[in-house]
C-alpha cells in the first residue's frame, strides 16, 4: 500500500497583538451580555436616555418570556465566537504577503534610515511617521500609497524608516530622535533639494515634525501636521487613562531596556477591548479573494507590525504628554527650545479627521488654533483610514498634494 505524502501546513502569520487581551475582552463582552439579562428587568425610574432604552428592553423581555431570550443570547453568543474564531483563523491563513519595492536609502543612522521614493527633479518633501509603528502604512498597497500619490502629483517624498531601537537607540528620548536623527535627515534632504522643503507629520510624527521645524525653519518651506494630537487633557477623551497604564507599563520596564510592541498595542486595546470582536467577525464573511479582504489583511499585517519604544521615550510620552500636557499647556522642550506653534513663520496645513478615534479632534483642534493662520482639512474619515480607505485619495491625498505643490513651487 502506498503511502501518501503528507500535505505542507500553510503559512500562518501571527495572531494580533495582543491576543491575550483580545480574547480576554471577548469572554468579557459574551459573559456580561448573559449575565446583564436579570439585571434589566429590575430597573426602575428611568433618569436618562439610556434609562429608558433599558426600560423598554425589559418590558420585552418580559413580554417574550425570559427562559427564550436567555436561549436566543446564548444562541447568539455562540454564533459570534465561532464567527470570531474562524476570522481570526482566516486572517493568519491567508495568502497575502506584502512585496515591497526597495528603495534607495540617501541616509542613515543607527537603525534610522531615509527612503527615496521620488524623482530626482520633483519638489522635496520629508515625511515623518510615528515612532511606533512602520512607515509603510503610507504604502500599504500598490493601488493604496498615499507616498505614491505624491509622487504621481509631481512630489518627492523622503520617508524616514525608523525601524526597531538598536544599541545606540536604547538610551534615546525624544530629543534625541528629533535633534540627533531628524535634524541630520533634514540636512541631507535640504541637500538633496538644494533649497528648503516641505515637512509632513503623521499622528506622533507630526508632533516630531512640528518640533523639527520650529528648530529648523531655515531649512523648512511649508509643513503639513496630518491627525497630530496637541492638547492631551481636553474633554471626552481618555488621556488620563492612558497616561497611568503607560505610565505603569514603563515602570515595570528595564531603564534601558524598550517598551515591547505587545504592551504598546495594549495601550490601543485600552482604547476600544472589543475591537477585534467586531472586525475580525466581519472578516470571517468577506470573500478571501476579494479586494475587501486584501485590504484587510494588510492593514492588519502592519498593525500587528510594530516598533518597540525606548524606555525614555516611553515615559516621556506618558508623563510629558498624556499626564502632564506639556504640548497644550506650551511647556513641551525640546532640546531646551520650547515647542510653540505659533512661532512657526512657515505655511501650515492641519488634518483633522472627523472618525478619529486615536487623536479625537478635539484633542487636535487646538493646535491648528495655536497656528492662528494654519490651513485646515476635516476629511470625513478615521485615524488609520487617512491611510487604508479607498476614498482617502480623492478625500484628502490630492489636496494635501495640492497644497504641498502650491508652496513648493512644483507644476
Amino acid at each position: 500500500m502506498s503511502r501518501s505524502t503528507p500535505r505542507a501546513r500553510p503559512d500562518r502569520r501571527l495572531a494580533p497583538r495582543p491576543l491575550p487581551a483580545h480574547l480576554a475582552g471577548a469572554a468579557m463582552l459574551w459573559l456580561t451580555s448573559r449575565a446583564a439579562l436579570p439585571v434589566l428587568r429590575t430597573v426602575s425610574r428611568p433618569s436618562s436616555v439610556l434609562g429608558r432604552q433599558l426600560r423598554d428592553l425589559a418590558v420585552e423581555i418580559d413580554a417574550l418570556g425570559i427562559e427564550p431570550v436567555e436561549r436566543a443570547v446564548a444562541v447568539k453568543i455562540a454564533h459570534c465566537a465561532e464567527r470570531y474564531l474562524a476570522g481570526l483563523e482566516a486572517y493568519r491563513r491567508h495568502r497575502f504577503r506584502r512585496h515591497s519595492v526597495s528603495r534607495p536609502i540617501v541616509w542613515q543612522k543607527g537603525t534610522t534610515r531615509l527612503l527615496d521614493y521620488g524623482r530626482a527633479t520633483a519638489p522635496t518633501v520629508l515625511v515623518v511617521p510615528s515612532l511606533i509603528n512602520r512607515y509603510y502604512v503610507l504604502d500599504l498597497l500598490p493601488e493604496r500609497s498615499f507616498l505614491q500619490h505624491l509622487v504621481d502629483s509631481g512630489l518627492r517624498p523622503l520617508v524616514i524608516d525608523w525601524r526597531a531601537p538598536g544599541s545606540q537607540e536604547r538610551h534615546f528620548d525624544l530629543t534625541d530622535y528629533i535633534v540627533g536623527r531628524l535634524e541630520t535627515a533634514l540636512a541631507t534632504a535640504r541637500q538633496i533639494a538644494n533649497g528648503p522643503i516641505g515637512v509632513v507629520g503623521y499622528c506622533m510624527g507630526g508632533l516630531l515634525a512640528l518640533a523639527l521645524a520650529l528648530r529648523c525653519q531655515r531649512e523648512v518651506a511649508c509643513l503639513a501636521l496630518l491627525a497630530t494630537p496637541w492638547d492631551f487633557h481636553v474633554e471626552g477623551t481618555q488621556s488620563q487613562r492612558l497616561a497611568v497604564a503607560a505610565d505603569r507599563l514603563a515602570r515595570g520596564c528595564n531603564p534601558v531596556g524598550n517598551l515591547s510592541v505587545e504592551a504598546i498595542q495594549t495601550l490601543f486595546y485600552v482604547l476600544d477591548p472589543f475591537i477585534a470582536v467586531r472586525k475580525f467577525i466581519r472578516f470571517a464573511h468577506l470573500d478571501p479573494d476579494s479586494d475587501e479582504a486584501r485590504s484587510f489583511v494588510a492593514l492588519e499585517d502592519w498593525i500587528n507590525d510594530g516598533v518597540p519604544l525606548p524606555i525614555r521615550v516611553a515615559h516621556s510620552c506618558a508623563r510629558s504628554w498624556y499626564r502632564d500636557n506639556e504640548p497644550g499647556r506650551g511647556l513641551w522642550r525640546v532640546g531646551g527650545q520650547f515647542v510653540r506653534p505659533q512661532a512657526l513663520r512657515r505655511p501650515a496645513l492641519v488634518v483633522i479627521p472627523g472618525r478619529d478615534r486615536i487623536v479625537p479632534p478635539v484633542s487636535a483642534e487646538p493646535l491648528a488654533a495655536a497656528f492662528g493662520k494654519a490651513t485646515l482639512l476635516r476629511p470625513p474619515l478615521g485615524h488609520v483610514g487617512m491611510m487604508a480607505a479607498t476614498r482617502a485619495p480623492d478625500v484628502l491625498w490630492t489636496p494635501i498634494a495640492n497644497w504641498l505643490q502650491a508652496r513648493l513651487g512644483g507644476r
